[in-house]
């Protein structure tokens, strides 16, 4: 059964804790994660600097995720993600290339998922933790009903007011309560609220990955046990039981597997 959707942005770009052995870097003059401690990057070999540094500088340039191949990215760009991106989408897309941290933005192609998703989860009350331009902000405002709302986080106005034109034209901006704030503090001021618990149907997060499961932690209690799946699993093996047109057997394989054989 799914409980509740939460979407992270687990991007290497982002800043990030350490993993394993794996070393972990963090931008360009910066430090470098290990598993046991964090060193200087003068500790490194020069050859790994200049690797590190030849990777910052591409960090504006469109990512093609798990991809090697960058034709084939924008084939499956080109073929079923641009066709069906909706027109503010598009417009606040190319205003935020130009923008120096341009990578920061959600990709299109995870945008087409996350609206899937919204879809599936009924979503109608939602939570974003980073916001950037707005372009994760923007596609579930577009997706919510007229009834929904956001609350939507960043420590920065400033990226979010680049973007607040296409989404006040697509007038979504309602739907919309942006908060200037590390995150932390306003999760916990939510959670004050018992009302709260529960009451959300989506979290986005896309902010400082250090903070990741201090996030989680707190979204697991303002977010609601999606019961739908199950309450239908529950109504329609009744009908099944109840119907004498069928021999039934339900089998317990993976989640269950329920066998109809029609006898008139």
């Amino acid at each position: 059964m799914i409980n509740h959707i939460e979407v992270l942005d687990s991007s290497p770009e982002k800043p990030v804790a350490a993993r394993g052995t794996q070393i972990q870097y963090q931008g360009p003059g910066s430090t470098i994660c290990s598993h046991h401690n964090l060193q200087p990057v003068h500790h490194y070999p020069r050859a790994l600097l200049d690797a590190m540094e030849q990777n910052a500088k591409k960090v504006t340039s469109p990512s093609k995720g798990l991809l090697q191949s960058e034709d084939l990215y924008q084939y499956i760009l080109e073929t079923s993600v641009y066709p069906r991106e909706p027109d503010f989408l598009k417009e606040l897309r190319h205003v935020t290339a130009s923008h120096p941290r341009a990578r920061m933005a959600t990709a299109p192609d995870a945008g087409q998922l996350m609206a899937l998703l919204l879809k599936l989860a009924n979503a109608k009350k939602t939570i974003e933790l980073g916001v950037f331009t707005g372009y994760s902000l923007l596609l579930t405002a577009l997706t919510i009903p007229e009834d929904g709302k956001i609350i939507a986080i960043d420590v920065n106005r400033e990226t979010f007011e680049i973007g607040l034109p296409v989404i006040k034209k697509a007038g979504v901006a309602d739907k919309i309560d942006f908060i200037e704030s590390e995150a932390l503090p306003v999760l916990d001021q939510l959670l004050q609220n018992p009302e709260n618990e529960g009451s959300f149907d989506f979290a986005f997060i896309d902010a400082d990955s250090v903070n990741y499961w201090n996030y989680h932690e707190r979204l697991m209690k303002l977010l609601k046990i999606w019961k739908q799946e199950r309450e239908l699993a529950i109504e329609l093996n009744k009908s099944f039981a109840a119907d004498p047109r069928i021999q039934i057997s339900h089998a317990s394989l993976g989640d269950g597997i329920t066998i109809c054989r029609r006898i008139y």
